[in-house]
């Protein structure tokens, strides 16, 4: 789903740490690694049936887990699939760094970031959607996972227009930037707009909101 672009160490909207779950959190090694193995499956599962194609006893089968093994560590398939989104989102931040964003301005890096973000998602059109869908599926038992995955996009929005750290304002408009980015990719996966037409609103939405080089806003 996603491709490695240019971003920093994550903070969250209010510029502490967003942290992924600790290790202590995740248990053992042994937990940590049937965790990975289970994220592992869903991903590669989704990626050749999407969202219908994620089973439970499937994912089980593919990670090598009893079926109560998995219930005990993801209650359902959308808190699989928005956690494993979460995982890529995290290995997005880790491995990138801000500099290879392209431009100079708030304008230039984020268009890039999002530009990047929305080359990815369209390579393996069954994952995003399988993700995407359970990212909107997702009831108030997922809040936690959903909140990660937030404070994760809304960070690397707001580092991108940065110069240094965010102000409170950059984090505001990372947040509305991140609704519409989800809207406009919710629109495609549904062909109700295609790539160029979701490229277009995002340019246009993120001039409107950040500025571009002539009349920056940030």
């Amino acid at each position: 789903m996603f491709a490695t672009v240019g971003t920093a160490a994550p903070t969250s909207r209010a510029g502490a740490d967003v942290a992924a779950p600790t290790e202590a959190a995740l248990g053992s090694e042994a937990q940590r690694e049937r965790r990975k193995r289970i994220l592992d499956a869903t991903m590669a599962i989704a990626s050749k049936g999407g969202y219908e194609a994620v089973q439970m006893r499937a994912v089980a089968d593919r990670a090598d887990v009893a079926v109560g093994t998995l219930y005990r560590y993801f209650p359902s398939k959308v808190h699989l699939l928005v956690s494993a989104l979460g995982r890529e989102f995290e290995r997005i931040d880790e491995r990138t760094d801000r500099a290879a964003l392209g431009g100079d301005t708030p304008f230039e890096r984020l268009s890039s970031l999002i530009n990047s973000l929305n080359r990815a998602n369209q390579r393996n059109p069954l994952l995003t959607e399988a993700m995407t869908r359970a990212y909107v599926f997702a009831d108030a038992s997922a809040a936690a996972e959903v909140d990660h995955v937030e404070k994760i996009i809304d960070s690397m929005f707001a580092r991108a227009m940065a110069d240094g750290d965010p102000t409170e304002d950059q984090y505001h408009i990372a947040r509305v930037i991140s609704d519409v980015w989800l809207s406009n990719l919710l629109a495609w996966l549904t062909r109700r707009a295609s790539a160029t037409d979701v490229a277009k609103r995002l340019d246009l939405a993120v001039r409107l909101l950040v500025g571009d080089g002539d009349v920056p806003k940030v």
